[in-house]
């Protein structure tokens, strides 16, 4: 859209109300960015203004402008975040990864065609026909452009990753990029790249094959005078190209003296039958077999290697799958046009059976940690109770004093010994026990302290109980415990809106439990192939959330509750889970 020089109309500072309104229209259209980071981005007294231009194509644009640097731009009544509002916040849009020299055809006004995807071992983020993306390059973070998907990620995936992916709409370099102070695209380190696979990409990169490879992918773009032309190279394609550099050794087994091709086929028949012993249910099916391949093949690929069904003999999933059905293992029907689902396993089949499930099981209850697992164990919670200033006089006789915690035995002994050794207990009916001037100030209220003289037992501690302060400790196993005042927070599972009206799922308080955010949406990305983030949460200091795209709460809840084995009643939020559709 910006790939050549706009039309300016008009450049006016915006007003206070049309801020606040700008202010709640990108929280509305980006939930991940929390209060505080929406107030950076549209600040309250900075200079900030409305840029009204015509691009040359005719299209009339709203642009903001913070700090002589485009933010926002408008367009048909929807935002869009510039690189420059993204280098801040990497993570807000889903992300998808091309090669650097793929970057010259969409300054110039390519969209971005699907061989030149980088597909990373998590498997592509979820997304819709429409749905606003941004464009990383390979093992840089920073984005370089701002597109929205030509169709959603099971349509390119079914399509073997062929055609049209992304509409561009700005990139790094074009003329709203070069309206602000023109800054150098910075280095923003991956999330979830490791080390091998750095090296496999830095040495696919200095390759000059592969280079000259990559200069012939497929992409549709405009000469310079705008008419749509289609780059056609007659050389291999990318996909191909990554074939022979990894055929030249870069991911066999150098103690297995197989081929490479063999290798995989091995690893193929291994990832199939694990999943379907260890994860996928009756009650998955029909089990769509993209969704088969990212959520259960990939996670049962043994550490250290990486399962690529172009290095099989197969080199299409259907045609393996179409091996297993044959077999009676499985049964694939095609429910949808072009879409292909697992619509029964024969979980008594001899190879299912005999499968011997490898250690460690990557259903064992793991967090991934860089190249660590570290095993997760829930933590033991206990509710405490703390004593308020008010109540001081009451503890004091056993030892305690003002902010003594104390457990809830320990609370029950205490009184108990106080009104038998205060003689309080009622010589008539042993279940009365009288009020002294010290448990009236503690526990009656000022309307009742002329009035009840005295109490059951049940109610004396029921009372006793709800005038302290609450209070908890967290014990982990091997680790020594953790006193903190007031309630635990519970894990907060809810749904938020995002632009499109697409729904997206956001996890909060994870921390007080053990469990690293950052680990669980990388858990959690691998098994919903949805995008993830991991973002500040909004009003709570050192705390983060997780936000993944759409509605994965069933997903959450057989992580926290059958994985991890959190308690339900630390977990809220588990029935906004989608309701199965009803059977016809």
């Amino acid at each position: 859209m910006f790939a050549k020089a706009f039309r300016v109309k008009s450049n006016t500072a915006i007003k206070g109300s049309d801020r606040r309104r700008l202010r709640a229209d990108v929280a509305a259209a980006f939930p991940g960015l929390g209060t505080d980071q929406v107030s950076v981005l549209v600040p309250g007294k900075e200079e900030l203004n409305t840029v009204k231009l015509y691009a040359h194509r005719g299209d009339a644009v709203t642009v903001y402008v913070s700090g002589g640097n485009p933010i926002l731009f408008e367009l048909e009544k929807n935002l869009y975040p510039t690189v420059y509002t993204l280098w801040s916040y990497p993570d807000l849009l889903p992300t998808f990864t091309t090669w650097p020299l793929v970057l010259k055809k969409l300054v110039g006004g390519a969209d971005l065609m699907l061989p030149g995807l980088v597909v990373p071992p998590a498997g592509l983020p979820q997304v819709q026909k429409g749905d606003l993306c941004a464009i990383t390059l390979v093992g840089n973070r920073a984005p370089v452009a701002v597109g929205t998907a030509a169709m959603s990620t099971a349509e390119m995936l079914t399509s073997g990753l062929k055609g049209r992916g992304f509409s561009m709409l700005h990139t790094y370099q074009d003329h709203l990029w070069r309206s602000g102070d023109k800054s150098s695209l910075p280095s923003i380190a991956p999330l979830a790249l490791d080390p091998p696979d750095l090296e496999k990409e830095e040495s696919i990169m200095a390759d000059p094959a592969m280079q000259e490879d990559l200069r012939c992918l497929t992409l549709e773009g405009e000469d310079e005078n705008g008419e749509a032309q289609q780059q056609m190279c007659g050389r291999k394609s990318l996909s191909e190209a990554s074939e022979d550099s990894n055929s030249r050794g870069l991911n066999p087994d150098p103690t297995d003296s197989r081929t490479l091709q063999e290798q995989m086929d091995e690893l193929l028949q291994r990832c199939f039958l694990h999943a379907l012993k260890c994860q996928v249910k009756k009650a998955d099916l029909p089990l769509l077999t993209s969704t088969f391949l990212g959520n259960h093949m990939f996670s049962c690929c043994p550490k250290g290697r990486q399962l690529d069904i172009k290095k099989s003999s197969y080199r299409k999933l259907s045609k393996f799958l179409q091996q297993m059905q044959q077999e009676q293992i499985v049964q694939v029907e095609e429910l949808s046009k072009g879409v292909e689902s697992i619509v029964a396993v024969d979980w008594k089949h001899p190879r299912i059976t005999s499968f011997v499930i490898p250690e460690p099981s990557p259903t064992s209850q793991t967090i991934q940690e860089g190249s660590r697992e570290q095993p997760y164990h829930p933590p033991d919670i206990k509710s405490l109770y703390c004593v308020p200033a008010n109540m001081t006089l009451l503890f004091q006789e056993s030892g305690h004093k003002k902010g003594s915690i104390l457990e809830g035995g320990e609370v029950r002994t205490i009184i108990i010994n106080y009104a038998k050794k205060n003689d309080l207990v009622d010589a008539n009916n042993k279940n009365l026990v009288k009020l002294d001037p010290i448990l009236c100030d503690c526990i009656l209220e000022k309307n009742e302290q002329h009035t009840v003289m005295k109490l059951p037992w049940d109610s004396l501690l029921t009372r006793c109980f709800e005038k302290l302060q609450p209070a908890y400790q967290v014990s982990f196993p091997g680790q020594e415990p953790i006193v903190k005042k007031g309630k635990i927070c519970p894990i907060d599972i809810s749904l938020a809106q995002r632009a499109s009206n697409k729904k997206v799922t956001v996890v909060r308080n994870l921390e007080p439990y053990g469990l690293d955010p950052c680990s669980v949406a990388s858990i959690l990305q691998q098994r919903c192939q949805a995008s993830t983030t991991v973002t500040p949460a909004p009003g709570a200091k050192d705390s983060l959330q997780v936000q993944i795209q759409g509605n994965q709460v069933h997903h959450l809840s057989r992580l926290l509750l059958e994985e991890y084995r959190l308690p339900r009643k630390y977990i809220q939020g588990l029935e906004k889970a989608p309701k199965p559709a009803k059977k016809k």
